[in-house]
């Protein structure tokens, strides 16, 4: 048995009973990939996938194709899809790109956002909370960009909620890959008193305080490290120095 294999069985979880076969494929492969079951370049072999899952190819290609819009996967012409391994300063841009962009939606959710929509938004805070008591990264990552995503719903604008779909998926990937000792969920705190503000319709204390949530994400994301060299000679010149 594979270790793709291992991994994805050993996370199995009950179906939903509004989940596709698709849904179900998306989420476990995007789960794997959130948790670093798997790393930033592997190739994900449709055949392979097909067995594991029990399920068509045609079935596979969907699920990558989708989690290729939302650019956590590569899919190479005739070489197959490979999860997306951004570099630091793809990370960097990816992360200006949505600072700029939550700030514009949070003023909006204070203007536009119901009830229900706060309602729903403490619920998937709630699901968050419960998913890092289980240790289950990948879903507590999930439910904050659901999180975010809702609030890009409460803005009222079709466009943002587009351009906010995709980089959400791409900052879940840099969180799974750059964040240092996985904190994630210190952020549930700030989620709450965030929605507190919109409720309370007050824009400039909400636009403070996504500004601060911003920050405590993007300051545990290991960004201003140099690249690591595959040169064996960078790598070891510590042993080299003490040769000479």
């Amino acid at each position: 048995m594979t270790s793709l294999n291992k991994s994805v069985r050993k996370k199995s979880k009950p179906k939903s009973p509004n989940q596709t076969q698709d849904d179900i494929v998306y989420c476990h492969i995007f789960d794997a990939i959130l948790e670093q079951r798997l790393p930033p370049g592997t190739k994900l072999n449709e055949e392979a996938l097909a067995e594991i899952f029990g399920v068509s190819r045609t079935i596979i290609r969907r699920a990558l194709l989708r989690l290729s819009l939302e650019q956590v996967v590569v899919i190479r012409p005739n070489r197959g899809a490979i999860v997306a391994e951004p570099t630091v300063e793809e990370a960097k841009q990816i992360f200006k790109a949505r600072e700029i962009l939550e700030l514009a939606i949070t003023e909006l959710a204070v203007e536009n956002a119901t009830p229900e929509q706060i309602k729903e938004c403490r619920k998937l805070v709630e699901e968050e909370s419960a998913a890092y008591a289980l240790e289950d990264l990948g879903r507590g990552i999930r439910l904050s960009g659901e999180f975010h995503l809702k609030m890009a719903e409460m803005a009222n604008n079709a466009p943002m909620l587009t351009f906010q779909r995709s980089l959400v998926s791409q900052t879940s990937l840099l969180i799974a890959q750059f964040e240092s000792g996985h904190q994630s969920n210190c952020s549930l705190d700030e989620h709450t008193v965030l929605l507190d503000a919109i409720e309370a319709g007050d824009k400039a204390k909400a636009h403070t305080l996504m500004v601060e949530h911003l920050s405590h994400i993007r300051s545990k994301l290991n960004l201003d490290a140099e690249d690591a060299s595959n040169d064996l000679h960078v790598v070891f010149s510590n042993v080299i120095k003490q040769k000479s």
